[in-house]
């Protein structure tokens, strides 16, 4: 389906029609340029490459100057593929937010924000204090058992436990887009996406 790289500004609130007060984001959609089309002769699959956001010359790989020369257009920062595009794609085009429309609903992918090394009761939501009436030492927020003894002898593979919490990618489904303002490449969704302000998102249809 088609899409488009964004970058994410921020978090607003609007009111409906009804006068509901509704929490929103603001995503910086585009321009994309077309910097790569990919055909099933020579890459066995049919899909469009976007690139969105400038990027310094100095720090950009030869073999990306010269990817991006053949597009004829400047270093970008961020690259994406999309695959199944809704109208055919010529090398160097440009990608605008109009090919979203007021009322569709949209996927958004990012990276959500790093938490760092968290422990149960944050990153799973673990009750954490328990009884303490009742014989509990002093173990507030530890995870419990983690396991039988003699058998299976092993801890299961995928128990919940501590360690590093956010920094993955995340996919939010079916976000109605409730602004498309074409003049400043701006689109605003309804409901909050993942990552941090200025961060790169993928908005898809």
């Amino acid at each position: 389906m088609s899409g488009i790289i964004g970058k994410k500004l921020g978090m607003t609130s609007i009111f409906n029609e009804d006068g509901k007060n509704v929490p929103c984001t603001v995503i910086e959609a585009g321009p994309c340029v077309v910097t790569q089309v990919r055909t099933e002769e020579v890459d066995g699959y049919k899909a469009v490459q976007l690139g969105f956001g400038e990027a310094r010359e100095k720090n950009t790989p030869n073999a990306l100057k010269g990817h991006f020369k053949k597009a004829g257009t400047s270093p970008k920062s961020k690259l994406a593929e999309f695959k199944g595009f809704e109208s055919e794609m010529t090398l160097g085009a440009e990608v605008l937010v109009d090919v979203f429309e007021e009322g569709e609903f949209v996927d958004v992918t990012g990276t959500s924000k790093g938490k760092g090394f968290q422990g149960v009761v944050k990153r799973h939501g673990f009750g954490g204090v328990g009884q303490a009436t009742h014989g509990q030492h002093n173990r507030l927020r530890a995870p419990g058992s983690i396991g039988a003894a003699s058998y299976p002898a092993r801890v299961f593979k995928g128990m919940r436990m501590a360690g590093q919490m956010g920094n993955e990618k995340v996919k939010v489904l079916n976000l109605q887009i409730l602004k498309v303002d074409t003049e400043n490449n701006v689109l605003i969704v309804k409901g909050a996406i993942p990552g941090s302000n200025g961060s790169y998102v993928i908005v898809e249809k």
